[in-house]
């Protein structure tokens, strides 16, 4: 019998050519490819010139800063409930960012969660002429829901936990629930509670005229995700989104990052790259978050232009607050 020496073994095994990683891939690219609603104010949706506005589409923008060093250099694929997954898994998109919750059989089958970007309730929309103020008072009512998102299966529970006999009425894309629910011909619209005051803001007739309530007492964690297998870039999105938080804790902003280069506080100049280590970690520069935030700004600043005091909607951050001011955004460790 013959004996190979193990490098007589490696010369006689044929070389395959491995697969381009994400990063390779967006960066000969020269864009990164963003999975997007179908028109969300607040979180993603095109404003009057056509240009993508809201929280998922800066935390896609922040990746494109990271790995490209250009917020612009992005394309937004508008996607149903149904359609994002699917996109997401096939290669279509790098990076889905649009309001997606983080479950369990989600994470389990070919995507990896990132970091939370938001948390929300579950609520239903009403009109106020029903009368309806809780879930329990619910009973019978027909709910216009979207297929593909985790509300399909909060109408179920909600419903066989109260007895409710709720009725979904089901519809592959956003707009097309929207528009049944304002024409009647369903009683209540569910979805995040935050997405329901973006929609009763910008499309109700009257937004005075519809109450929103909490449809569980549960709370999820809204978090980009990436495709499952690809470590670095699922590093890379995880800790460009951990940038905001981590600006906002340090008091770090659009407007005074370039002040904090003489900074002597180590977690400032381990944050800004000014002490090596972060950036090579990540196979990007050193200064990847500086730049973020210098593009962007933190996560207040993004939070406040799209949904706080500065936008429209004039949402409180409640949860989405930092953690030291009673919310649950905890900023990692750069280090």
């Amino acid at each position: 019998m013959k004996h190979l020496t193990l490098a007589a073994l490696a010369l006689s095994v044929p070389v395959v050519a491995q697969a381009a990683t994400t990063l390779e891939t967006v960066q000969e690219r020269g864009r990164l490819i963003c999975g997007a609603s179908q028109g969300t104010v607040g979180f993603g949706a095109p404003d009057s010139n056509g240009i993508w506005r809201g929280l998922d589409v800066e935390t896609c923008r922040a990746v494109a800063v990271a790995v490209l060093g250009d917020k612009d250099a992005v394309d937004f694929v508008p996607l149903s409930g149904q359609q994002r997954i699917p996109a997401l898994q096939t290669g279509e998109i790098d990076l889905l960012p649009r309001t997606l919750t983080w479950t369990l059989q989600r994470d389990a089958n070919g995507i990896d969660f990132t970091s939370p970007n938001y948390y929300e309730f579950t609520g239903f929309m009403v009109p106020k002429s029903l009368g309806v103020t809780k879930v329990e008072e619910m009973a019978g009512a027909a709910v216009c829901v979207q297929t593909g998102s985790t509300t399909e299966v909060v109408v179920a529970d909600v419903s066989d936990k109260l007895g409710l006999g709720l009725e979904p009425v089901v519809f592959d894309n956003t707009s097309a629930t929207r528009q049944a629910f304002f024409s009647g011909r369903c009683d209540a619209l569910i979805t995040d509670a935050a997405a329901l005051a973006s929609v009763r803001a910008t499309q109700a007739e009257n937004p005075d005229d519809y109450v929103i309530f909490p449809a569980t007492d549960y709370m999820d964690a809204l978090t980009p995700a990436v495709r499952h297998g690809d470590n670095q870039w699922k590093d890379i999105v995880t800790w460009s989104i951990e940038a905001l938080k981590t600006a906002e804790l340090l008091g770090i902003t659009s407007q005074n990052v370039d002040r904090f280069a003489d900074s002597k506080d180590p977690r400032v100049r381990r944050f800004l790259g000014l002490d090596a280590g972060n950036g090579a970690a990540l196979g990007l520069s050193e200064d990847f978050a500086a730049n973020i935030i210098r593009a962007l700004g933190n996560y207040g600043e993004i939070f406040d232009r799209n949904l706080g005091a500065g936008s429209p909607l004039k949402l409180a951050r409640g949860a989405n607050a930092l953690y030291k001011d009673g919310g649950l955004m905890f900023p990692l460790t750069f280090q």
